[in-house]
């Protein structure tokens, strides 16, 4: 028994000198690191004293800690800044759906500023300025090497002034200058229309309006086609679309989801990790859904796009999108400013991250450059003196065997044939995927009543829960 305590008692020990042994250097690793941390702060202070009594000309102490603050932030990645709190102001405002500026995104690459998309219009989109531009200066003042959000405060202004941006395009030799006028930019957040029997949702960005102004504009554009039986399908048009809230992008999908996950997003700490699964219900009824994206489509787009892609609820037709795929919360700090904050990534149902990577549309349609006035007249004259038929031949015989309801039906597929070709002139992208919906629906009776054949004849497995698994 005196053994056995004596055991217990050395075992006690050692465990107690092991653990002594480990930790020892654990907390002087941390105390090192803590000191080493307080060091740089001290060495920053100095700096801040030297600036303040030595530079050349009296600072604003109050701008170089902002400056200081945002300069740590916008080393971590392109959209994490500061936001004092006018910007913080317009962005709250941004975010219901009205704001002053230019209508354009930017974010910034390699010390430039680059053009994520133009919003629709607004003074950017009309003046010509396209997804992918680079904007060198403002007002003849360079824009290299600042931070992103001075270069935006230098595009903003009062409302009715005037800006001149310097763009470096691609495919062009030289940087050119396009002068805006500042407006103030009300944001529709998704235009319904409808192309015969196909409803086209453009959806322009992910405000606090975009659900509701998306879930309206669905029941007007059914009812003007004539109820949901008479509808080919939908196309969701995301092109230049920025992005926004988060909250948005989720309920868009879910708008067209019965079941399964629509994003998930993961941070630094496990527990982070939040998945968001959709609710019961498709606002299209199960039918054809095509969305257009291109190298303006970003961020919530691109949510978007991801969980219909992966759930084979669409078909994505466009070029490459951006590749944004991390999530920023805004951290409202003393002063009435605020942090935005990169704090997680997200990814789509299938667990890809399109971080740097952008969504692939299924289907790789380019839009062509628009041609020139002269070569559109020139080819306008061209198809003219081609379009020669039968019934202009001197002498023809006429088509006696048709009544004249079929003659006038005949009058009107050639007029919509016209009108389909000149779609395709002014748009290629949306006329191909109106052509696309139309030969989905066209199948859509045979392949819905073999997928409920199929259905009847198996037992249900799904449990309404995406195969992804959370990490």
């Amino acid at each position: 028994m005196k053994k056995f305590m004596m055991a217990a008692v050395g075992g006690t020990l050692a465990g107690a000198l092991l653990s002594t042994q480990v930790a020892a250097p654990l907390m002087a690793e941390e105390t090192k690191r803590n000191e080493t941390v307080y060091q740089q702060l001290d060495l920053f202070g100095d700096i801040f004293e030297k600036i303040r009594q030595d530079y050349v000309e009296p600072v604003d102490s109050k701008k170089l800690i902002e400056a200081a603050i945002n300069g740590m932030l916008s080393s971590l990645d392109p959209h994490s800044s500061y936001l004092p709190p006018s910007d913080y102001s317009d962005m709250r405002v941004q975010t219901r759906g009205s704001f002053g500026g230019l209508g354009i995104e930017v974010t910034q690459e390699d010390g430039f500023v680059k053009v994520v998309s133009p919003m629709d219009g607004t003074p950017a989109a009309e003046a010509g300025i396209k997804s992918g531009d680079f904007i060198t200066a403002v007002d003849g003042e360079s824009l290299m090497g600042i931070p992103l959000d001075q270069a935006v405060d230098k595009m903003r202004g009062p409302v009715g002034s005037d800006i001149t941006v310097t763009i470096v395009r691609e495919g062009e030799q030289d940087p050119f200058d396009v002068t805006l006028t500042r407006d103030t930019i009300k944001l529709t957040a998704v235009k319904g229309r409808h192309d015969g029997d196909t409803v086209i949702l453009r959806i322009t960005t992910f405000n606090d309006q975009t659900f509701p102004n998306l879930e309206s504009s669905i029941k007007e554009q059914v009812k003007e086609v004539g109820g949901m039986d008479k509808v080919d399908g939908f196309i969701v048009d995301l092109r230049n679309n920025p992005g926004g809230l988060l909250t948005q992008a989720i309920k868009t999908a879910d708008a067209f989801l019965d079941k399964g996950e629509i994003v998930s997003t993961r941070g630094r700490n496990p527990q982070d990790s939040e998945r968001f699964n959709a609710t019961a219900g498709d606002m299209a009824d199960g039918k054809p859904i095509v969305v257009l994206i291109n190298g303006g489509s970003a961020s919530a787009s691109e949510i978007v796009t991801g969980a219909l892609q992966d759930h084979h609820r669409a078909i994505v037709v466009g070029t490459k999108s951006f590749g944004k795929g991390s999530v920023q919360t805004v951290m409202p700090i003393q002063g009435e400013g605020a942090m935005r904050l990169t704090t997680a990534r997200y990814y789509t149902p299938s667990g890809r991250s399109i971080q740097s990577l952008g969504i692939a549309p299924d289907v790789v349609v380019p839009q062509p450059d628009q041609p020139k006035s002269e070569d559109k007249a020139a080819a306008e004259g061209d198809n003219a003196r081609k379009m020669t038929s039968e019934a202009d031949l001197k002498g023809a015989i006429t088509n006696d065997s048709m009544t004249e309801d079929e003659k006038q039906q005949a009058e009107d597929e050639r007029a919509k044939a016209e009108e389909a070709a000149k779609r395709r002139m002014e748009d290629f992208q949306m006329s191909y995927a109106i052509d696309l919906i139309k030969g989905l629906s066209a199948i859509a009776p045979e392949t819905q009543a073999d997928t409920a054949s199929t259905q009847k004849a198996e037992a249900p497995s799904d449990d309404g829960k995406s195969d992804t698994q959370q990490n």
